[in-house]
């Protein structure tokens, strides 16, 4: 089933001058998925900028498309953000409508795929505007972080599913720690939602409250990192790896190395400096975004082909 879904693109060959469905789709969904990411750094940075109350009402902002009188940063921090959510939704919209318009020449998986992202999407609205009536439940913000990840980690599958590759038959190891690397990352980075949703860290730092929450988003580094430096290892020393995985692994040892760096820094100056914090979770989601590429090109790369 695995090689059904993942061996639907082409071999490495030059697209023809005119694009084909497969082709636009495909670059459709590389730039949703940076917006997406891009969308989830600007809600970093509403949230340590304390701009996610901003705007008092929702889907508006005092009760305005665009709130010209009261514009300050705050609120165009909490506007700009909705805006982008707004254009990711529309962007669904159109990924689903160009699926089902070009069924006929794509892979049968991704009109599914598509109403599956779409689905996240309204999901991510209404816990936007639960954030906002609710008052900035921690809960409901971290599940928010979460759908954004899945989401993004969605887009990312579809775009490396539809991308051209050549299997090396190459990467067996590299499947299993990704998807378990995928899996502690995911988790590490809701952990980290959870420091930031319950300003834990700053709890713990200036009270010792909370300090069990910040502890374990601490302690879950070392199996995330420890499988990351596997994967690194293991693609280093793996002759004939597909030049993807190679490049994947290798941005992956950069990035994780990044966040520690990040993540001591944001640390040992107590969260007080906003761009270091909003750069650890920008990281962390590049992060994860990296290895769930090379996951998804090392399933592709079942077997050499004939």
């Amino acid at each position: 089933m695995t090689d059904s879904v993942f061996q639907t693109a082409p071999a490495l060959t030059p697209e023809p001058e005119r694009a084909s469905p497969q082709v636009w789709i495909r670059r459709f969904v590389w730039k949703m998925a940076i917006a997406v990411f891009l969308l989830m750094a600007i809600g970093s940075a509403t949230r340590v900028m304390n701009a996610g109350l901003a705007c008092p009402d929702w889907p508006l902002c005092y009760g305005q498309l665009i709130p010209t009188q009261q514009m300050n940063l705050q609120v165009f921090l909490e506007w700009f953000h909705r805006l982008d959510a707004a254009l990711v939704g529309l962007s669904a919209i159109a990924l689903l409508g160009m699926s089902l318009w070009w069924r006929r020449d794509l892979p049968t998986w991704l009109p599914w795929a598509s109403t599956f992202a779409l689905g996240l999407i309204l999901f991510q609205g209404v816990l936007g505007g639960l954030t906002v009536t609710q008052m900035l439940r921690f809960d409901i913000v971290t599940a928010h972080l979460g759908t954004a990840l899945l989401l993004f980690c969605t887009l990312l599958v579809i775009g490396a599913a539809l991308q051209p590759y050549q299997p090396m038959g190459t990467a067996h190891k590299l499947r299993s720690l990704g998807s378990i690397a995928t899996g502690l990352i995911y988790g590490q980075s809701l952990l980290g939602g959870l420091v930031a949703s319950q300003w834990a860290a700053h709890q713990c730092l200036n009270g010792s409250q909370r300090c069990g929450v910040m502890n374990s988003h601490l302690l879950g580094v070392v199996p995330a990192t420890v499988v990351t430096v596997l994967i690194v290892v293991l693609a280093l020393r793996t002759p004939a790896l597909h030049p993807y995985l190679r490049k994947l692994a290798t941005a992956a040892g950069v990035l994780v190395c990044l966040q520690a760096l990040v993540g001591l820094g944001t640390y040992r100056l107590h969260l007080q400096v906003e761009p270091l914090t909003v750069t650890h979770q920008a990281v962390g989601a590049a992060l994860l975004g990296a290895i769930v590429l090379l996951t998804v090109f090392a399933w592709r790369d079942l077997s050499p082909a004939r």
